[in-house]
């Protein structure tokens, strides 16, 4: 079982379905170890009192909010679940909307909700009442120190989590220099137009997320791999004096000769067939 970084209860109406939060993401990543480019010795960081000097241990670390200049107030866990019980310990649905209503810039961290073995048949009518109507559930939920807004999403037999950015949290795009939405005034021709459709019409498939991997954490660890058989396992790698090949400033591309030619690689240029008489001539075949 994954670890449980969270229980609660899910809240909606007055039904309370008892719940632990588990993490969704599983991410590729390398422990990497700093080290000393002159030695090739691992560099290592120290805890210590900036006024003293002193090695601080973790036991004796605790955290405190500055509310006046080198004058703190300290808190700990048991402090930040006593500033609002309920809202630590309850994933409380506020409302329920369409969730194509949701811009995919709002989703943050994904996280899987699973019922304890009192909350069974609570959760299995909320999941299977989200599914049958369409609807995502909108509820306020704190993490550890931050309270979050959240979508709760069927998902298979699951209820996922997802916490969502605050409107005030994302950047206006006003600032933004992107062409107009009028084509004709940015040079974007019709026949441009249906040639892009042609492109990813030839292009389209069914999403199948097992189908995609992080081809580049094997690329890397292929890398390593070789560096290790080559015995050049502490050589430091300069960045490349070759400039990256790009169009020149100010050259002119052909957006339309760039779109056939993709079309023409993925296959979707289709001639038009000839009619069935003139196809049963050509191959000396009567018609039928």
């Amino acid at each position: 079982m994954p670890r449980t970084l969270w229980k609660g209860a899910i809240s909606f109406g007055l039904v309370h379905i008892p719940v632990g939060l588990y993490s969704a993401e599983k991410r590729n990543s390398f422990d990497l170890t700093m080290l000393d480019r002159r030695s090739m010795k691992p560099v290592g960081f120290k805890r210590y009192n900036k006024e003293t000097g002193e090695d601080v241990t973790w036991n004796d670390i605790v955290k405190g909010y500055e509310y006046e200049k080198g004058r703190y107030v300290v808190l700990t866990e048991e402090d930040f679940k006593r500033a609002n019980v309920e809202a630590t310990q309850t994933v409380d649905i506020l409302s329920f909307v369409e969730q194509d209503q949701i811009g995919s810039m709002y989703y943050e961290t994904p996280y899987y909700l699973a019922p304890d073995k009192r909350g069974h048949k609570g959760y299995a009518l909320l999941r299977e009442t989200l599914k049958q109507t369409g609807k995502v559930g909108i509820a306020n939920v704190v993490i550890r120190t931050r309270q979050y807004v959240a979508a709760l999403i069927p998902y298979k037999d699951v209820i996922l989590m997802n916490t969502l950015r605050y409107a005030s949290e994302l950047r206006d795009t006003d600032d933004l220099e992107v062409p107009s939405s009028n084509l004709k005034s940015v040079g974007v021709s019709p026949r441009e137009v249906e040639m892009a459709r042609r492109l990813v019409e030839g292009m389209r498939a069914a999403w199948k997320p097992e189908e995609h991997r992080d081809t580049y954490h094997e690329d890397l660890l292929a890398l390593i791999e070789k560096r290790v058989r080559a015995g050049q396992t502490e050589v430091v790698t300069e960045p490349s004096q070759d400039e990256e090949k790009r169009p020149a400033k100010g050259e002119v591309i052909d957006l339309m000769a760039l779109l056939k030619k993709s079309v023409e690689v993925k296959g979707q240029v289709r001639r038009p067939q000839a009619p069935a008489k003139a196809r049963g001539r050509k191959s000396g075949r009567k018609a039928a």
